[in-house]
């Protein structure tokens, strides 16, 4: 009966899948589809490296999370984006799911200390990333100075260029990179039994310190990046340079699941975690929250983001199937503050949610229900939203769904040199018993651009069909 159960839920997702492709053409402006052998936990954006006429070449970075007969491996990929309104609308519609997209080109792999878990790229020079693995440290690499490896068995793990010390216990997920300063911050999944009674906590760094230190020791400045010549490439972790934290901060209850910086501060950030608990911070009144909301969810936090645009509004996505939003202003120290709205368009896990960089009142949440969503919630109680908009049935605020993935929607990136573009991963373990997909897509224009704009082209687009048929 169990296995009946499966085998129906998996021909919904693939009839769900069916309409989907067929719907490529109108929905999308370009879209590519990346078959992983390996599924990857994380995917990020890296600096953009050339522009061309009709498409720019861009870092893309990926991992590999293996079963152990390959080293799990960073990758950095070379990916060529199309610009808008190049496509033809027939070219984005023929790819091969089980294909490797040719405009997806690896460029290096580094061999990496275990699993990894997630990527996150500084915002100051995107060619220094920080991972999360499987183990209580940060690790910090130089992409282009670190050299290129064969992921083989048996092969060497790459030497990070610096290692942040200072958690107690294996922290997996939560990091993030500050906008500002060469600053990084993570959670700590479990330090109770190192601590007895302490909270589980939230760790602070910054790179400078490094920087700092290697110049008293050698009198002169060291990028993050900087190799010592007499160590080879390969060597153990162990042996790379490491800084302890600036601060670690203890309020939550459980593990923390996600952490984001304040946009404009260095000092100012918030966590979420499996407590039901969304806390702000601030680095200059010491380790404690400023602010506690209890109960910001019904489950697990899986995931927040603050608005880069209107820095009182926050996101929030959990294991009830929800995403919130909060305003800061409306949040007090004795943990009271309801949210703003519910977005409740998901039927799993929310495991991601960002907002869009391009527009301050879009947001994207991807879940386990294998949808990536798209949410304006400037349309959130509006009595009128454009025709075509809203799917029948569909949540206020939901404009528009990505159904490309056929299992969990586990990361994705806004594109912040290539704009209404978006990179998705998924893990397709339960669905195909391994790998996972990658997409690069950009929905149609006519979507998000203001009514207006949009029904004048059409308007200038009919005539000029019309003067074509008469002149035939």
């Amino acid at each position: 009966m169990k296995e009946r159960g499966k085998t129906n839920a998996q021909a919904s997702v693939d009839d769900r899948y069916t309409q989907w492709k067929s719907l490529v053409p109108v929905l999308y402006d370009w879209l590519a589809n990346h078959n992983l052998v390996w599924p990857s936990l994380s995917c990020r954006w890296g600096p953009q490296l050339e522009q061309a006429t009709y498409k720019n070449r861009q870092r893309l970075y990926l991992s590999e999370q293996t079963d152990g007969s390959v080293p799990n491996t960073l990758v950095i990929a070379n990916c060529e984006v199309v610009k808008p309104r190049v496509a033809a609308a027939e070219h984005i519609s023929q790819f091969n799911e089980e294909a490797r997209s040719p405009f997806v080109k690896k460029y290096k792999t580094i061999i990496h200390p275990g699993e990894v878990n997630r990527i996150r790229e500084l915002p100051q020079n995107m060619k220094i990333v920080a991972t999360h693995t499987d183990s209580p440290d940060v690790l910090i690499w130089d992409v282009d100075a670190q050299p290129n490896r064969h992921a083989v068995l048996g092969a060497s793990e790459s030497r990070p260029d610096l290692i942040l010390t200072g958690h107690q216990d294996n922290a997996e997920f939560a990091l993030d990179m500050c906008s500002t300063e060469p600053f990084v911050l993570s959670g700590d999944p479990s330090n109770l039994r190192f601590i007895p009674g302490k909270d589980k906590s939230v760790v602070l760094w910054s790179i400078q310190d490094h920087i700092s230190a290697a110049a008293v020791d050698q009198g002169s400045a060291k990028s993050p990046g900087s190799k010592t010549p007499s160590k080879a490439a390969g060597e153990k972790a162990s042996e790379s340079p490491c800084i302890g934290p600036r601060g670690i901060y203890q309020g939550h209850d459980d593990t923390v699941e996600d952490v984001q910086f304040c946009p404009s501060s260095t000092q100012e950030f918030c966590s979420v975690g499996d407590d039901s608990c969304l806390i702000l911070w601030d680095a200059r009144t010491g380790t404690s929250p400023t602010v506690k909301v209890e109960k910001a969810h019904n489950a697990d936090l899986h995931c927040v983001d603050w608005n880069r645009h209107d820095e009182n509004l926050i996101l929030t996505g959990s294991a009830d199937n929800s995403v919130r939003m909060f305003d800061r202003r409306n949040l007090t120290a004795d943990g009271v503050g309801a949210p703003i709205y519910k977005f409740e368009g998901h039927k799993a896990a929310v495991l991601c949610v960002q907002w869009c960089p391009d527009k301050a009142s879009v947001f994207g949440s991807a879940a386990e229900d294998g949808f990536l969503n798209v949410w304006d919630h400037d349309k959130v109680g509006k009595k009128k939203e454009r025709v075509g908009t809203r799917m029948p049935n569909s949540p206020p605020g939901l404009f528009f769904q990505h159904a490309g993935h056929r299992d969990k929607v586990v990361d994705f990136h806004w594109n912040t040199s290539d704009p209404w573009t978006i990179v998705s991963v998924s893990d397709d373990c339960e669905s195909s018993g391994g790998g996972g997909t990658l997409q690069i897509w950009r929905m149609s224009d006519l979507i998000y651009r203001p009514e207006e704009e949009v029904l004048e082209e059409l308007e200038k687009f009919k005539s000029h069909i019309l003067a074509c048929s008469s002149k035939s």
